[in-house]
Parts: structure tokens; C-alpha cells; sequence
């Protein structure tokens, strides 16, 4: 019926998408959401926005370890298909649906300078009838506006299928739904932008795929893609302004050799910044630190903090300090944290001093 009728199992044209649906915000307490719909295929997508610190580190051969700031993860629970299954770990399929959205948009994530928040985003499939993991694609793109993540670029995913027969007729099917993809040639998934593909994943149960073919279904893929991005971006098309829940994110340099002032023995200086002001703080090895802060009065404490430390204590400057220790010739005052002056009896007052005591104590 298709390739002779064009007639498709729910009545759609060859080249039409099913019903699109979108919305973000609809989790009033997360950094983002966007909820993505494309006939009974629903995902809901959620941001969580976090220190540099949080990146995720990869154990590999190689000799430095790498490292991930943006994480995509994919469940697909069983309700997603009217089962009443066990919640289980995420199999193979999940983990490589999660990782075939997060290429799609990896290359689209703003550079740590620009942007240093570690990024998480988890899609959740509420319903699916087909492309359950390009409908990711939509809801995560829609989530990180939402989160006020400046994406390079909006990304889309659409999945494409192909019925033929054995006498080389076929045709290319946009928007590939359940039983298309079972009964079908081929299940293409094309993930991009406006200008260019980011992602792409294939499987076929034919004997393989002419040039053709793959070229009209990339075609094709790019014009669903874009109707699927006009729609998407009458919603939202620009970044939002931070969740007031999300951390605010200080960056600072010092010079690297006075990196150990901030550390301290042990790292005792450091960890004390930390449980006092309430904040985490990452430092690089060319001297960027970065101060992660739940409310902006612990961010500036703890950068006030490490300004001092690392501080140069120039000839002519006044400073206000604590009195440490008092001698006969004069008192020593902590100008700085860890850096003391003295000030020599003579100094104290405009007066006469006979004793330091006199005029100061330790404390004051």
C-alpha cells in the first residue's frame, strides 16, 4: 500500500510528521524543562545546571584522564508502552539512545570559559509510539534554553524510515512511528541544525542502502527537521535568564604560583574557604578559579577571601588588621590572611609610647 497507494497505516502523507507539541518550564523547581510531543512519542526533559567540579570523569587507556562537562541521560521506563514491567537499570538500548542524543548536541554546547556550569540532562520518554530518542534530541534542546544554556545552535531529530520491494520500487517515510520501523527497510535517525547534520545513527534490515537512497532521505530529513525547529522556536528560541535555583558561578584569576596560598597544607586553607562561605571552588592549573555559590553574598565572601590570600602587600598601602602579637619595640598586625606587619612603637601614636601595651592588645 505504500509504495504503490502512498498510503501510510495512520493515514499521513509520505512526508508528513505526525501532531508536534511543545512546552518548557512546566518543573517550576528544576533549572530547565521541555516537554516534547510528536503523536503518542512524549519525552519530558530536564537541565541541571552544576559546578566545574561535577564534570564527569572518563577512565580511559589514554595517559590523562578525560573529562565531560555535558551528560545526557535516557530512560524509557516500561509504562512508556502500556506495560506494567520492573524499573530496572538503563539496558544497552537506553544507554546508546542517551548517547546518540548527547552527540547531537555536544558540538553545540558553549565553550567552559563562556559558560563553566557542568551540564546534566535526563529524558524521561512518557510515551512512545517510535523516535523516542530524536524526540530527546527536541526536549533537550528546549530544556537547555529553557535552563539559560546559549546554545551555538537549536538541534532537532527526526527519524526516517524506507518500505521496498523486490523489484527496487521504494519510498522514504518521514517521521518513522512503531510498526513502520518494524515492518520497514530501514530506521535513519538525522539529529541538526538549520545548516547541518550532528548526528546521525542507521539500521536496516535490507541488503544495504543505494547512494540514492540515502541521499533523498537526508534531503528529506533536512526539511523535517526544519518544520520541526519553526515550530519549536514560536515556543522558545533564545536562552533564558538562570533559574533563581540554579548555583551562580564566580571566575577569578590569581597568579599560579600563589595557587598553594589558596590550597594551603593539606588543603586545609582551602577547605576552610569552603565550609565557611558555603561555596565549591575549582582551580585550574593557569590559575581560573571558580567559585560555585548557592547565593551570591557566599560567592563574593569567598572571593574577598582569596583576593586577600593572594594579594601583594606593596609599600605605601594602608591596610586595617588584628593585632597578633605585641614585642617591646612594637606590634605585629595580620594585614592580610597568613601575612602579618609590624608596626613599630614609634609609629603607634603621635605621642610619646612608653609601653605598646598602652595603646594596643593582641586582639584588637
Amino acid at each position: 500500500a505504500i509504495i504503490k497507494k502512498e498510503l501510510r497505516v495512520d493515514g499521513r502523507k509520505l512526508d508528513e510528521i505526525r501532531e508536534l507539541k511543545f512546552d518548557v518550564a512546566i518543573l517550576s523547581r528544576t533549572h530547565g524543562s521541555g516537554l516534547f510531543s510528536r503523536g503518542e512519542t512524549q519525552v519530558l526533559s530536564v537541565v541541571t545546571l552544576d559546578s566545574p567540579g561535577a564534570e564527569q570523569i572518563l577512565d580511559t587507556l589514554e595517559e590523562n584522564d578525560t573529562k565531560k562537562r555535558y551528560m545526557h541521560h535516557y530512560n524509557f521506563p516500561p509504562f512508556s508502552v502500556g506495560e506494567a514491567g520492573p524499573l530496572r537499570g538503563p539496558g544497552r538500548r537506553d544507554i546508546g539512545h542517551g548517547a546518540l542524543a548527547e552527540k547531537a548536541l555536544s558540538g553545540m554546547i558553549p565553550d567552559k570559559e563562556s559558560f563553566p556550569y557542568t551540564i546534566r540532562v535526563v529524558s524521561e520518554v512518557l510515551g512512545s509510539n517510535g523516535s523516542s530518542s530524536m524526540g530527546s534530541v527536541c526536549g533537550s534542546t528546549m530544556a537547555l534554553l529553557d535552563a539559560g544554556v546559549p546554545l551555538k545552535a537549536n538541534i532537532a531529530g527526526i527519524a526516517m524510515g524506507l518500505a521496498s520491494d523486490n523489484e527496487g520500487n521504494y519510498k522514504i517515510l518521514t517521521d518513522l512511528q512503531d510498526l513502520e520501523d518494524g515492518k520497514g527497510g530501514m530506521d535513519f535517525k538525522v539529529a541538526g541544525s538549520r545548516k547541518g547534520i550532528t548526528a546521525i545513527q542507521l539500521d536496516t534490515k535490507t541488503k544495504g542502502l543505494s547512494n540514492e537512497i540515502v541521499k533523498e532521505t537526508l534531503e528529506r530529513a533536512k526539511i523535517a527537521r526544519i518544520q520541526i525547529l519553526d515550530k519549536m522556536e514560536t515556543v522558545i528560541k533564545e536562552p533564558k535568564e538562570l533559574s533563581e535555583f540554579a548555583p551562580r558561578i564566580t571566575s577569578m584569576k590569581i597568579n599560579p604560583e600563589k595557587i598553594r596560598l589558596v590550597i594551603g597544607s593539606g588543603g586545609k586553607m582551602i577547605n576552610e574557604i569552603i565550609d565557611t562561605c558555603g561555596v565549591e571552588i575549582d582551580i585550574d592549573d593557569d590559575g581560573l578559579v571558580m567559585i560555585t555559590a548557592p547565593k551570591p553574598e557566599g560567592a563574593k565572601k569567598a572571593q574577598e577571601w582569596i583576593e586577600n590570600l593572594t594579594h601583594d602587600v606593596d609599600p605605601g598601602e594602608k591596610y586595617k588588621g588584628k593585632v597578633t602579637r605585641i614585642m617591646d619595640f612594637g606590634a605585629f598586625v595580620e594585614i592580610l590572611p597568613g601575612k602579618e606587619g609590624m608596626v613599630h612603637i614609634s609609629k603607634l601614636s603621635s605621642e610619646r609610647v612608653e609601653r605598646v601595651e598602652d595603646v594596643c592588645n593582641v586582639g584588637d
